[in-house]
């Protein structure tokens, strides 16, 4: 296990009769992508904030790299990189002035700030539209852009609060692709989304809070398996027969059956495996009812998240198996 890049203890934050951080404990680890999730309102922002020096926290203990956040925030602001939730660059100036100019807010001389630029420009695949200006961007560029300015000083780690909101499914995969390269590199990331197939597909640890603490942390594979059981889902083709189709598969189910109008599916957690493949054919069979799919699978992050923040929060972090304590994450 690698040194923490990342060190919150007992982190509290509030704002008038609002209660961001309620005792925050998490510890995220270098070499890796580590996902904070949670619902609107979660603290998640306000724990990045915290992190990026923008606001001092009530109580507790917040450290980066080892540099304690409130005693020498200077010091902190040297070895991070930040992309908020909306892309900050000047629409009126090309992609290279923009992280030129960045570059040199950081201190670069002349010579080195345009030999970040052009490395972060190759790095980011943005040199084809480097001498654009940014307002002939797409979104999907500007929020690699941004990503770039968040690089161009070269950080330790990199902090990303919800960095796909609003972008298309081709321009998501991109900026995947681009934050899979800066891992590889070197680059320690803490990631804040919504999105939760964005932390299956980037993060290898997922840390899940609610009403400003930790109620589960792991893996995905190991946040998967608090659902404990495989799914049966059956996607209907009229919406106007998903409740005959929850009514036969309650039965089968260990739990009742999740409606899903939206994409015309019913869910349940079952037992059995593939016997319940068995069971869910024999439950509708004889039904007037067109099916367009029958599957067994394994619980995703969206159920996991429901699950677990569907009610009010727990007093303490979720246990998981094998090593997890070690994360630092309770």
């Amino acid at each position: 296990m690698t040194e923490p890049i990342i060190e919150a203890e007992g982190l509290a934050k509030r704002f008038g009769k609002v209660t961001a951080l309620a005792g925050l404990d998490l510890v995220a680890h270098g070499g890796q992508v580590t996902a904070v999730l949670g619902p609107n309102g979660a603290g998640k922002t306000t724990f990045v904030r915290a992190v990026a020096t923008l606001l001092r926290p009530d109580a507790g203990r917040l450290r980066v790299a080892g540099i304690d956040v409130t005693s020498h925030p200077e010091r902190v602001r040297r070895v991070i990189g930040l992309a908020g939730q909306y892309a900050a660059v000047e629409p009126a100036m090309t992609g290279r002035e923009n992280l030129r100019m960045v570059a040199r807010l950081f201190g670069q001389s002349r010579h080195r700030a345009a030999a970040s630029t052009g490395a972060v420009l190759e790095q980011l695949g943005l040199n084809d539209v480097a001498n654009r200006l940014v307002k002939t961007y797409s979104g999907g560029l500007r929020r690699r852009l941004d990503l770039g300015a968040s690089l161009v000083g070269a950080p330790r780690l990199l902090l990303l609060d919800e960095p796909t909101t609003g972008l298309d499914p081709r321009s998501r995969n991109q900026l995947w692709e681009a934050i899979r390269d800066l891992v590889a590199r070197g680059t320690d990331v803490l990631l804040t989304t919504q999105y939760l197939d964005e932390a299956d597909q980037l993060a290898n640890q997922v840390t899940i809070i609610d009403h400003g603490r930790v109620i589960a942390h792991g893996t995905p594979a190991e946040l998967k398996a608090l659902a404990g059981r495989d799914m049966i889902e059956v996607r209907g083709h009229h919406r106007a027969d998903l409740a005959i189709l929850a009514q036969r598969l309650a039965p089968v189910g260990s739990a009742g059956p999740r409606v899903d109008a939206s994409t015309c599916r019913v869910t349940v957690p079952v037992s059995g495996g593939l016997t319940a493949i068995t069971a869910t054919v024999q439950a509708l069979s004889g039904l007037d009812v067109e099916i367009d799919d029958i599957a067994l699978r394994r619980p995703t992050l969206d159920e996991v998240f429901l699950t677990l923040t569907g009610g009010p929060p727990r007093p303490a972090a979720v246990d998981l198996p094998h090593d997890t304590e070690r994360m630092g994450v309770a």
